[in-house]
């Protein structure tokens, strides 16, 4: 696909509900209450970016825009970004139809969703988030995340509202 010169996000859902479809339906990491859904793409910096929302997880996605600072990373590779919240590390992604994109996990696996819209509300407040100079949630997510698993603590009984996720609740702040 290359460089995008319009917006990615409905080719993005058309490929992942194709993957949901085929290589990733049936099986036990993915969350039942959630659907593919692109949430709040936005040209930055020569680049897309925005978040996708699949049943067995949401990350942070950006795609090559219409210059040339995106570079597709090996399977193997980081590359870090600087958003206006903060430096973000992104791995490398390739599709036959999509071509490359790179993506940050914020959830994953997505269980702790019980509606699509509460996952939906999340993605949007990420975006925001993302692009403010007032805080790093999104970095903060990600940190907890990977904590909590490699401490073996589950994920599920995180409550994720939009209000709560400004607020950091779900990263065990008061809410």
């Amino acid at each position: 696909m290359g460089a995008n010169a319009e917006n990615p996000a409905p080719a993005v859902e058309r490929v992942f509900n194709h993957i949901a479809a085929t290589g990733m339906a049936g099986l036990p990491l993915n969350n039942p209450a959630l659907r593919v859904e692109a949430v709040g793409f936005r040209a930055w910096n020569g680049l897309w970016v925005g978040v996708l929302v699949t049943p067995w997880a949401i990350n942070l996605m950006l795609l090559p825009g219409d210059g040339s600072v995106f570079r597709a990373l090996l399977l193997d590779e980081k590359q870090t970004w600087r958003f206006p919240s903060g430096d973000y590390e992104f791995m490398g992604g390739k599709d036959e139809d999509l071509g490359a994109y790179q993506f940050c996990s914020l959830f994953s696996p997505a269980f702790e969703f019980a509606a699509h819209e509460d996952a939906r509300a999340a993605a949007e407040a990420v975006i925001e988030e993302l692009m403010s100079t007032e805080g790093t949630a999104v970095e903060e997510a990600a940190t907890a995340q990977e904590r909590a698993r490699l401490e073996g603590r589950p994920l599920v009984d995180l409550t994720v509202s939009r209000r709560n996720f400004l607020r950091g609740g779900f990263l065990g702040r008061p809410s």
